[in-house]
């Protein structure tokens, strides 16, 4: 089901929500329950079948994560080893789904031999789900865990906003939560909030995201076919999902922290404007938030992190992102677009080493816009190899960006009259206005610039002008398209 269906507007959410309340009046863990049993739905909806898939890895990673708080209540040696096993069941689940086609291609390739298997689908959400157990297993390993209510578990897993795309929820975050006395009381002011947040991120999906998806769809698709692309097309395509994928996955951050608060629960930011970003670095503490979060803590740090020298440390940093760029799919593109980011930290802490041996502090504002500028290009150029279908169409498109496109190229068929408007209403939205999170959940004294005025307010105008965001979204509604991390 999607956020963006009217189905999952006018009739699942309003039902969700008006159980949820109704039992919680009763019984908090009748609402629990309920919640529980909306989120399997809502999964189900995309295929029944793999409800069973993930209420079977729910029960496993439950049982490996109690049996290892009684090891230690009682002391029981070889914790460790159990805990190696049970995650290596996890990524072997997880393998088998997303990696075993890749592997065996590749396999064939290097041996010449003629080895297949049929197409395994992924399940939705597979990798949220297992990264979210993975550190519920590692926190129970380090004594973080504190509450083993097996129903609040399966609603810390499934929980329906973030159980598609995110964000990575660390069990401590939530489960105080779940057992809140006043979770089941509505809120008005989180529902208004919760609304509001809901509605913009509604508004970027359907009105910029899927918008931007026209131009930049165009160009892909003939670089898939083998085509060469004109130097002012791929810049526009390229450009275009460049701010598609921005605004699509802002949009699904947005809306699932809104539908969130709706239920008086509070999601993790996982989106923070990262194209104001003016280093790597600081794009990486801003785009997904969580999943960088589960990266530095559950595979950097255990990789050492910088605790054994400049060399371990960029050695530790380069698997890190190479294994976050394969975890977000089966092919060497991302393989690549994981390396190219590891290069990028790289050399981003190696000149900020630099300039504090020299006393450099590059506070100016010409050196300011000259780091914000890098740094986007050098995420552009990284998309290209996320985006593109094969490294053929990625270096393809790399020449045609550059200007070296064989003269016999093909058009898109790009209206570059509607594009180019679009592009710089995107831009100015991600680079100048202020983050909607900030905007709808931000406290009015805390406000400054543009947010001071643009923030959530209580007011009929506000009213007014959400109300008319929703009627421009809903009439364009026609055909809901998936978030573009659903892939993931």
């Amino acid at each position: 089901m999607l956020f963006n269906s009217y189905i999952f507007i006018f009739v699942f959410l309003p039902a969700t929500l008006l159980g949820f309340y109704l039992l919680g009046r009763r019984n908090p863990m009748w609402a629990s329950g309920w919640l529980a049993a909306a989120s399997l739905t809502f999964y189900g909806w995309w295929d029944a079948r793999y409800v069973a898939l993930l209420l079977a890895s729910i029960a496993f990673n439950y049982l490996a994560g109690y049996g290892l708080a009684q090891m230690a209540a009682r002391g029981t040696p070889r914790r460790k080893l159990a805990l190696g096993l049970a995650i290596a069941a996890d990524l072997g689940l997880l393998a088998y789904f997303k990696y075993a086609n890749f592997l065996v291609d590749n396999l064939a390739r290097l041996t010449g031999l003629h080895w297949a298997m049929a197409a395994i689908v992924l399940p939705l959400g597979i990798s949220f789900y297992t990264f979210t157990q993975i550190a519920f297993l590692v926190d129970t390993y380090q004594g973080k865990v504190r509450e083993y209510r097996f129903l609040h578990y399966v609603l810390f897993i499934t929980y329906f906003p973030h159980l598609i795309a995110g964000p990575v929820l660390h069990h401590k975050e939530m489960m105080p939560q779940f057992a809140h006395a006043d979770i089941c009381q509505p809120n008005w002011d989180n529902l208004a909030r919760g609304l509001t947040l809901f509605l913009l991120g509604l508004g970027k999906k359907v009105l910029l995201a899927d918008t931007l998806a026209q131009p930049a769809n165009a160009v892909f698709h003939l670089l898939a076919q083998g085509q060469t692309v004109s130097t002012a097309e791929s810049w526009i395509g390229i450009l275009a999902y460049t701010l598609q994928l921005y605004f699509d996955f802002s949009a699904y951050s947005d809306m699932a922290i809104g539908i969130s608060m709706l239920f008086n629960i509070r999601l993790p930011q996982n989106f923070d404007s990262p194209y104001q970003a003016r280093s790597i670095i600081d794009f990486w503490r801003r785009w997904h938030m969580t999943l960088s979060r589960f990266l530095r803590d559950y595979l950097y740090i255990p990789l050492g992190g910088n605790q054994h020298g400049d060399g371990r440390r960029y050695a530790n940093l380069m698997i890190t992102m190479l294994l976050g760029g394969l975890w977000h799919g089966a092919g060497w593109t991302y393989v690549i677009w994981g390396g190219l980011h590891g290069l990028y930290l790289l050399v981003n802490h190696a000149w900020r080493a630099l300039m504090a041996r020299h006393g450099w502090h590059g506070e100016g504002r010409l050196y300011q816009t000259a780091a914000w500028m890098l740094t986007l290009l050098a995420v552009m150029l990284g998309w290209v190899f996320f985006r593109a279908d094969s490294l053929a169409s990625a270096l393809s498109l790399l020449h045609s960006l550059a200007g070296l496109a064989s003269a016999a190229v093909q058009s898109a068929g790009i209206e570059r009259a509607s594009a180019l408007p679009m592009l710089l209403l995107g831009f100015a939205i991600a680079l100048y206005l202020p983050n909607a999170q900030a905007a709808a959940l931000s406290a009015p004294e805390s406000r400054q610039g543009l947010l001071r005025r643009l923030g959530w307010r209580p007011t009929l105008g506000y009213a007014a002008l959400m109300t008319l965001l929703g009627y421009g979204v809903l009439t364009n509604l026609h055909k809901p398209s998936e978030f573009l991390y659903f892939q993931f």
